[in-house]
């Protein structure tokens, strides 16, 4: 996941705030608003103090920015230097979220190739949800090492996160793995609370909508494709190359369906997670600008909306957190049922394997 969590900053974007002349009053851009929550940044961008002059400051954590670059090397230095993209800083400038190489004029030089190597906001919260899942689970793991949850009731994290570790076991992995499902648990468990962190975390104001990234998801779907693939038997490929009992007319037809199902599933995973989690940052940040899209046309009717807005917005909210739950339950699910029709063996086989669990 380290190795390819940078490609996650493929769907960035950056502020697109240009200054306002002093004095002009700028208005309310839910647009803007929203892409900055949604998409990539050099920065975790909380919210802005306006001025009397229409100016705005921005109260933001700025972050590490590496660029390499063939012409001009390495190059290290915080995104706080770029001024939320309104300066330039050795050489190189923050444009729509991207860093270009720059001459002395300010101007950009598409000739000098720049590799953005940073820590965006994606990546470091990625990291964090990282962090979190070790110590957690290393946490919980010594306690079980000392007897705790195994001769005595579980105490503290344990008994949050023991009931969670069951059902996936019990209503995800032995279901759909059979015999097979200890061997595969680690990565479903896994899997199932990267995801659920991220999500949470997501939920926080200020922080990245990391799931909601499809770069993320992509990833994700492509380790979960490779253990599909891996898992998988000769009668599984038979299946496909050459569906038994079918004439061999509609073999031309469905060979390639079921060949085209093998790239399918990896994407249902992948564009399920991704339009769920950025359509519900979408809808409350949505009923929050109604607020303030009211309040230019008449303070009024901002004070009138703001009751339903919010009451809206608080409903979503936990709505969200439920489907923060459901996704990386869904994922899980979906991966563990792939992974199953991969190692599924002939008829035969397969009511051996049940007689055994039974």
């Amino acid at each position: 996941m380290l190795l390819f969590s940078n490609v996650s900053f493929g769907q960035g974007a950056g502020h697109g705030d240009e200054r306002k002349a002093a004095g002009k009053k700028e208005k309310f851009n839910a647009a803007e608003v929203i892409f900055d929550h949604i998409l990539d940044n050099h920065e975790f961008h909380f919210f802005d103090i306006p001025y009397k002059d229409g100016t705005k400051h921005p109260v933001s954590l700025p972050l590490p920015v590496i660029i390499c670059s063939p012409q001009r090397g390495w190059t290290a230095f915080m995104s706080s230097k770029f001024d939320h993209g309104h300066k330039d800083y050795k050489g190189y400038k923050l444009v729509e979220g991207k860093i270009h190489a720059v001459n002395e004029a300010g101007v950009v030089d598409n000739s000098v190739k720049v590799y953005d190597l940073s820590l965006t906001r994606n990546i470091v919260q990625m990291m964090l949800a990282l962090l979190i899942l070790v110590i957690l689970m290393v946490r919980i793991g010594k306690k079980y090492k000392q007897g705790y949850g195994v001769k005595t009731a579980p105490k503290g994290s344990q008994g949050l996160i023991e009931p969670v570790v069951t059902f996936v076991r019990d209503e995800v992995a032995k279901p759909n793995l059979g015999h097979k499902a200890d061997k595969y648990l680690p990565f479903l468990l896994t899997v199932f609370f990267f995801i659920l962190i991220n999500n949470l975390i997501g939920m926080i104001p200020g922080s990245a909508n990391v799931t909601g990234n499809i770069a993320f998801t992509m990833v994700l779907g492509v380790i979960s494709f490779v253990v599909i693939l891996a898992s998988s038997k000769k009668h599984y490929w038979g299946h496909i190359f050459n569906p038994p009992g079918v004439p061999l007319g509609i073999k031309f037809i469905l060979v390639p369906v079921e060949i085209l199902s093998l790239f399918i599933k990896p994407m249902a995973l992948i564009i399920r997670l991704f339009a769920n989690m950025v359509a519900g940052h979408i809808i409350i940040i949505c009923l929050v600008s109604l607020i303030f899209i009211f309040s230019q046309m008449h303070p009024a009717a901002g004070w009138g909306s703001s009751v339903i807005s919010i009451a809206f917005t608080i409903f979503i909210y936990f709505i969200e957190v439920l489907v923060a739950f459901l996704q990386a339950f869904i994922f899980t699910m979906l991966s563990a049922v792939f992974i199953g029709q991969a190692f599924e063996g002939s008829h035969d086989e397969h009511h051996a394997d049940d007689k055994v669990v039974i």
